[in-house]
């Protein structure tokens, strides 16, 4: 497949000015193409991943692609999508969340290989230098009001009259339009990509260059995630899940993609990994016959998160995975069970509590609600459904020590499969 029919195949084109034309390009010469994310954080988030992904399909078919950080952009906020107006930020914040977005973009995109390396830059270095009335009459004069209000991303802000539409952010397809318009002048790009609310903006560029430069560029838009269920994809209960390990540990990231609903994997095997066609179309197979083996949600969650943080941090991931299913704590790291830690019920512990004799097995699990009273309890260890650091305890009389903590302060106990609670000393 060329590059095109792939996207085709994967679910990943939305709309295209003059499809054909961009398809004869794309199979006649390496076409340079760019795609804008705004540092509204310190870290792009999940939903940055599929356009992010797409840059880095058309530089595997031999393309060149540019990822813009919007400075610029950023500090007025893109209304498409958006029901409200955004909270502006400040230039210093601005440029902390460029850096930071920087190393993310540079982790998918190869800037050394060649000829077709990547390239980032911040549409801030174009914008900083031109003044107010030079836009308007260099830029602006270009657009008719009427075209403005007629994008669905203005249009619909202007229908609610509560909210509205301040001229800053009406005033952002501009911005955009002349990012389009420079990165063709000066670097050859004849073909910008977004998500589909991107529309009005991306053919607002296409349109300013055809006017100043008298040439043709392309617009290429990717289609929106939604989840099966209807709710906003890349949130959790836990909040939205970022590309920084730090903002989302890689254990939980890797859970958010371990969860994808049943009706999603596949799609989603598409949208987010560079698997083959063959080997999705293997996984879907497999899928369909025995969907309970969840063969095609650990391809999609390793392929995801060796992607962004690494095969090593991903199988320490999977390791963390496996504990809550009762494999062995030996080797794993305590940043790691820190992220169990975070997923199962957790009580504290008084260190004195552990000192000899120690606190029987049986106390501890009533002290830890997994059983309703001591009776109980005893019966539970007894039956051999207690686990004391994922290792079996059949003895009632068992005292817990200090020699029983993890990493110096965890005990983790388990009763049955599924039923944890971690006792932390204070």
């Amino acid at each position: 497949m060329n590059i095109y029919e792939e996207l085709q195949w994967r679910g990943l084109v939305s709309d295209c000015t003059d499809a054909a034309e961009l398809q004869r390009q794309l199979a006649l010469r390496p076409v340079t193409l760019y795609c804008g994310f705004d540092p509204t954080a310190d870290s792009l988030h999940v939903g940055s991943l599929v356009p992010l992904l797409a840059l880095r399909r058309f530089q595997n078919a031999g393309h060149c692609p540019i990822a813009v950080a919007g400075g610029a952009t950023g500090s007025i906020g893109d209304p498409s999508g958006k029901t409200a107006e955004r909270q502006l930020l400040t230039k210093g914040q601005i440029a902390a969340n460029v850096d930071a977005v920087r190393p993310q973009l540079a982790r998918l995109l190869d800037f050394n290989v060649q000829p077709n390396r990547a390239s980032l830059v911040d549409n801030a270095e174009w914008t900083a230098g031109v003044s107010f009335l030079d836009f308007l009459r260099d830029i602006g004069k270009h657009f008719t009001v009427n075209q403005m209000i007629a994008k669905e991303s203005v249009r619909a802000r202007m229908e609610d009259r509560e909210v509205g539409i301040s001229y800053t952010e009406f005033s952002y397809m501009l911005l955009q339009a002349f990012d389009f318009y420079v990165l063709a002048r000066d670097h050859g790009c004849d073909l910008q990509i977004g998500g589909s609310d991107q529309w009005g903006n991306i053919t607002a560029g296409t349109d300013l260059i055809r006017k100043k430069l008298g040439q043709p560029a392309w617009g290429l838009t990717l289609p929106l995630i939604t989840k099966a269920d209807g709710t906003k994809f890349g949130k959790t209960e836990a909040g939205t899940v970022w590309l920084d390990a730090k903002k989302t540990s890689v254990y939980r990231f890797y859970q958010f993609w371990i969860n994808t609903a049943d009706s999603d994997v596949i799609k989603f095997l598409k949208y987010f990994t560079f698997l083959t066609r063959d080997e999705i179309e293997a996984l879907e197979q497999a899928h369909t016959v025995n969907p309970g083996a969840r063969e095609a949600h650990r391809a999609l969650a390793k392929s995801v998160t060796d992607l962004l943080h690494g095969e090593a941090a991903t199988q320490e991931a999977i390791r963390a995975s496996e504990v809550l299913f009762g494999a062995p704590l030996d080797g794993l790291s305590e940043a790691t069970f820190n992220d169990i830690v975070g997923e199962v019920p957790t009580k504290p512990l008084e260190a004195a509590q552990l000192t000899a004799p120690g606190l029987l097995l049986t106390e501890a699990l009533l002290h830890a609600s997994l059983s309703p009273s001591k009776g109980q309890a005893r019966k539970d260890v007894e039956g051999g459904g207690i686990y004391v650091n994922n290792l079996r305890e059949t003895n009632p009389q068992r005292a817990l020590t200090a020699a029983d903590l993890l990493f110096g302060k965890h005990l983790l106990l388990r009763k049955g499969k599924k039923n944890y609670t971690v006792l932390t000393v204070k």
